[in-house]
């Protein structure tokens, strides 16, 4: 008897049977995925998750550009004015202020906490009033178009729990990235670029960036953020090989893309149709690629408004600028990462640098996408992952003193698709060193970030190891007060 008679006689079992249909649905959905001119457009429809039809509402937002400062930058010298604090310089912080906070091991052995204010001016800008210090007088310029909350708190205490927490709702690595659910929630809208693009200033000393930051954890690989590079190969081993020509490379996909399609109906396993997806959208990229870090046709007056860093691939300022360009691009998540701001030692010399690589860009991002529309359907985001102390790392009268790690409170900003104008929500106490109003946990601010692409954070799951996992696991809820 051949193999293709004992196989057409076989007494299929229940699972068997089970085992057939399941693929062949799991099939049609990654069809429908991959289809964007099907009936259900971009809309993600996961069979196995009746909760996953999105977007579940309409959407304030159609993208996100994030502009992550990792080492977390003091909010006390930049954003959260607080007198109190510089009249009482020197002095102890009393300890019912500090109460059973935790710290670090890089202050725990201190003797004292004297308490230390910003040696920057502070002023009122815009009709809103919003205070910052001369660190940042080009963000100064738009506060109006921003919104503030300066009662940001956190539970980790250090940066890799915490950037990982931030980033991907668990303090844990393994869990998918913001990014990387958002691609896998809401799919493309440009078949010719990845979902989910990072970018990472070049020459940046500090605390590490992992590439789990923006991995795709347990989800589908194909949801992993790209990270496009400066110089000449803007994603690695893109380009075809010496002696492959397009065409050549065009005809191996569809025969490797034949051998996949076999392998799937053999075994089974989703992750070859995640590889039949990124071979393909690798071979469109070598076009869109290239188009899109080519910033040669700027006209001179947008290298101005971004600041003559702009120029020079890898900075923060030309990264801000291809963000942008990515947004006309329609990328769903753009995620900016930009180190240097874990300053425990020199903090007053440090802090200038960091702020003028990133302040006239920051401001020149919002105010270009605002004058072509895009602010209207694009949500920007700044900010570290923890604030800093209102006590001083090191002696007061040493010049060269910091701020430790301070996850009780922090300050980011948010602008463009429905986010308030002009607004400050939540408030710290007099020395800057716990929430007096409104706190607003990581998982608050990941289910707002959600909302606002139209997404209910309890209902948009994955199912894995018998769980049903969520970005925000079990908490958060949407701030309405920041929502337009």
């Amino acid at each position: 008897m051949n193999c293709n008679s004992h196989e057409h006689n076989k007494k299929y079992t229940r699972r068997d049977f089970l085992t057939k249909t399941s693929l062949g649905m799991g099939a049609v959905t990654l069809g429908s995925l991959l289809n964007t001119n099907s009936m259900l457009g971009n809309y993600n429809t996961d069979s196995l998750n009746p909760n996953l039809r999105l977007p579940h509402f309409a959407p304030k937002a159609k993208r996100v550009i994030y502009l992550f400062q990792s080492g977390a930058p003091s909010q006390l010298d930049i954003f959260d004015y607080k007198p109190t604090l510089v009249n009482l310089t020197g002095k102890e912080l009393p300890s019912s202020v500090r109460g059973d906070q935790r710290l670090t091991g890089m202050t725990a052995g201190q003797a004292t906490f004297p308490m230390v204010g910003s040696v920057f001016n502070f002023k009122q800008h815009g009709q809103s009033g919003a205070w910052m210090s001369d660190l940042m007088p080009y963000t100064s310029k738009i506060v109006d178009d921003l919104c503030f909350i300066k009662s940001m708190h956190t539970s980790e205490i250090n940066h890799d729990p915490a950037v990982t927490f931030l980033q991907s709702g668990s303090n844990l690595p393994g869990r998918p990235s913001i990014g990387s659910w958002v691609s896998y929630g809401l799919g493309t809208d440009n078949k010719n670029l990845p979902e989910f693009v990072v970018l990472v200033t070049k020459n940046k000393s500090g605390q590490p960036l992992y590439a789990r930051s923006w991995g795709n954890g347990f989800l589908p690989s194909k949801h992993q953020g790209v990270q496009f590079r400066s110089g000449k190969d803007a994603v690695l081993y893109l380009e075809n090989p010496p002696g492959v020509n397009h065409e050549s490379r065009k005809e191996q996909l569809e025969y490797l893309k034949k051998l996949e399609d076999i392998n799937y109906r053999d075994i089974g396993d989703p992750e070859i149709l995640s590889k039949i997806s990124q071979y393909e959208m690798a071979f469109r990229m070598q076009t869109s690629v290239p188009e899109v870090m080519d910033i040669s046709s700027e006209p001179e007056y947008i290298f101005d408004l971004y600041g003559e860093d702009s120029k020079n691939p890898g900075t923060f300022a030309a990264n801000c600028l291809l963000a942008r360009k990515l947004a006309e691009k329609d990328v769903k998540f753009i995620q900016l990462y930009h180190q240097g701001w874990d300053q425990h030692g020199s903090l007053n010399k440090d802090i200038k640098v960091q702020c003028k690589e990133t302040d006239q860009a920051t401001a020149a991002l919002i105010q270009d996408l605002k004058q072509r529309g895009l602010l209207e359907d694009t949500l920007v985001i700044w900010g570290g992952e923890f604030g800093r102390t209102a006590y001083t790392q090191g002696r007061i009268s040493d010049p060269g003193y910091g701020r430790d790690h301070h996850p009780k409170c922090f300050t980011i900003f948010m602008a463009g698709a429905g986010i308030k104008k002009g607004i400050t929500i939540g408030a710290t106490d007099e020395f800057g060193y716990n929430i007096a109003e409104r706190p607003v946990h990581i998982h608050d601010f990941q289910a707002t970030l959600l909302h606002l692409l139209g997404v209910d954070h309890e209902k948009m799951t994955y199912k894995h190891q018998g769980r049903r996992y969520r970005l925000t696991d079990v908490h958060g809820n949407v701030v309405n007060e920041i929502l337009s």
